[in-house]
């Protein structure tokens, strides 16, 4: 089933490439963006609370699919673009098992503990 989960991810984060691809921006900028939802970590320098709550709206799909949609809506390609970029990057992590966060720290993941080869 991991190895099913995994598939899907990268899938989803190849759709994210399609997705990039359509917006007309140079293909320099995928790459060079890829990792700029990883900000949301400088919250665990106050504490995991707010380093939690901030990585996961960095990294959350349905927030990356609302920013798109209204970009698209009104015009706004930068939006989309960020968009693509968070679903993009949200895929990826999860792909090597990066979930989005509980208040107890960065490890514990909503896929399991990050190190612990059982989660």
């Amino acid at each position: 089933m991991k190895t099913l989960l995994k598939l899907e991810e990268l899938a989803l984060f190849l759709l994210g490439v399609f997705m990039f691809g359509l917006l007309g921006y140079q293909w320099w900028w995928f790459p060079v963006l890829l990792l700029t939802p990883d900000l949301g970590m400088l919250g665990y320098a106050l504490n995991n609370k707010i380093g939690a709550w901030l990585y996961n709206l960095f990294h959350h799909r349905g927030i990356a699919i609302m920013l798109y949609f209204f970009g698209m809506y009104f015009s706004f390609p930068i939006i989309q673009l960020f968009g693509v970029i968070v679903f993009s990057h949200a895929a990826m992590d999860r792909i090597f098992g990066y979930g989005l966060k509980y208040n107890r720290g960065f490890k514990f993941t909503h896929l399991g503990e990050i190190g612990n080869k059982n989660g």
